[in-house]
């Protein structure tokens, strides 16, 4: 699913749904909500589905791909919006290697506010340079 959610990021929500994306790349949100808060119904309308024709399905291919979907959406949910983000003041200080290379990676990925510049697409997978700076 990292791989779907990189190339995702970088092609669709920098690319011709950049409208939608473009107010989370804002220095100073005007409200809690975003129109990048879309992408959650947007992700989680072919989730829904694989999980409801998977299991139609006696629990076929499908089901697994609307189940990691799903999983990917949730873990998504809790690193980007509450962990990096603060969205919700939960889980505000973290002295583990991993979380600190990936919200200074996230950072990266935030000084840009166009959409043809940027770096660090990627959620859950940190370049190797972002732990060598954290050791």
């Amino acid at each position: 699913m990292e791989l779907v959610a990189w190339f995702t990021h970088k092609y669709v929500m920098h690319g011709f749904l950049w409208f939608l994306h473009a107010d989370h790349h804002q220095k100073n949100p005007t409200s809690f909500f975003e129109r990048n808060d879309y992408f959650f119904v947007i992700f989680a309308i072919p989730g829904i589905l694989g999980l409801y024709f998977g299991m139609q399905a006696h629990y076929n291919f499908l089901f697994w791909i609307g189940l990691g979907i799903t999983i990917y959406g949730f873990a998504y949910f809790f690193i980007h919006d509450i962990f990096i983000h603060q969205r919700f003041r939960w889980l505000r200080y973290t002295d583990n290697a991993y979380f600190r290379a990936i919200r200074k990676a996230h950072k990266t990925h935030h000084k840009y506010t166009q959409k043809e510049d940027g770096e660090c697409f990627g959620m859950l997978w940190v370049p190797v340079v972002y732990f060598k700076k954290e050791r």
